[in-house]
């Protein structure tokens, strides 16, 4: 069904000429009375009766008219979805715990104006692909792994460098320590389920392993937070990485520990990703925000993975 020929349908029934809905719609009265006579030919029924007075609606064009109407306030919002400024910004920040999303939720709250559509894409390869295709507007990624640099069109920049605790539970041999050197998780198994070869976060523990001799499992399959978090409560010789502000609740009997990692502290690179030729507004004023909010990490005492992009 002809679009234009249903605006001019609903123009003609609220101006009741059709001259006057030719002058609403600028176009030549001729051009009015072929959309309205291409309208009836497909519906089969006559929609006006010409009158001294202009034009009155028929019965069917009565009963046409409430569903004209929404067929044009449909397509006025299928074209609102997309156009560049009044949809929304779509971000992906990988999960919805991480420090990624403490950002989005800290420039949601600056920017209580901007509309946001927060998505969680896993595998980078993913996120570059709708970043490219306009799916997303931008991600959270660790830029990307040794070897597989980012496409020319895609821009990043550092954002955040988010220091790496030990978790552990109550029986754990450092469960008192305030704080742990590198140094002392030689020789500790540090349970990571979920590091997935070829994903940035698997690079980067790879390299922490390789640079400090480190003992990380990826052993056994992935069901989520809570189950990590009872298995080591329960499990005196398995501890596990925690970023800073990943955001956890456990229950008060499993008495975790969140131990500080030092003498360099690991710190898991953040940085946007999006396309150079992204015209969205807000994804500028995102960008603001976050030079704005001061990254941490990337200093004496620190380290990350000599393949990340430098501020």
């Amino acid at each position: 069904m002809d679009l234009e020929a249903v605006r001019t349908f609903a123009a003609i029934a609220e101006a009741g000429q059709f001259q006057k809905a030719a002058v609403d719609l600028s176009v030549t009265q001729q051009a009015v009375s072929k959309r309205v006579a291409a309208l009836e030919r497909d519906l089969g029924v006559r929609l006006f009766t010409r009158t001294p007075r202009g034009a009155e609606l028929t019965i069917d064009g009565q009963a046409f008219l409430p569903h004209a109407r929404e067929l044009l306030s449909v397509a006025e919002r299928a074209v609102a979805s997309v156009r560049t400024g009044r949809r929304p910004l779509r971000v992906d920040v990988i999960n919805s715990r991480g420090a990624a999303s403490g950002l989005m939720r800290g420039f949601h709250r600056t920017h209580p104006e901007i509309d946001l559509d927060v998505v969680m894409l896993v595998e980078i390869d993913t996120a570059i692909a709708a970043i490219r295709s306009g799916t997303v507007d931008a991600s959270f990624r660790a830029v990307a792994a040794p070897g597989r640099p980012l496409p020319e069109d895609i821009e990043s920049v550092r954002v955040l460098d988010e220091p790496l605790q030990l978790l552990t539970g109550p029986a754990h041999a450092l469960a008192d320590a305030k704080s742990v050197t590198v140094a002392e998780l030689v020789g500790h198994r540090i349970w990571m389920p979920g590091i997935a070869p070829g994903t940035e976060w698997g690079a980067y523990y790879d390299d922490l392993v390789a640079e400090f001799g480190l003992t990380i499992e990826a052993t056994g399959p992935n069901f989520g937070s809570d189950v990590l978090l009872d298995t080591i409560a329960d499990t005196p010789t398995l501890a596990t990485f925690m970023s800073e502000q990943t955001r956890l609740v456990w229950p008060a009997g499993h008495g975790l520990r969140r131990i500080p990692v030092t003498d360099p502290t690991p710190v898991y690179p953040h940085s946007l990703l999006w396309h150079r030729d992204n015209p969205h507004p807000a994804l500028a004023t995102l960008r603001a925000h976050l030079a704005a909010t001061p990254p941490g990490g990337d200093a004496t005492g620190t380290w990350v993975p000599g393949w990340v992009i430098p501020r």
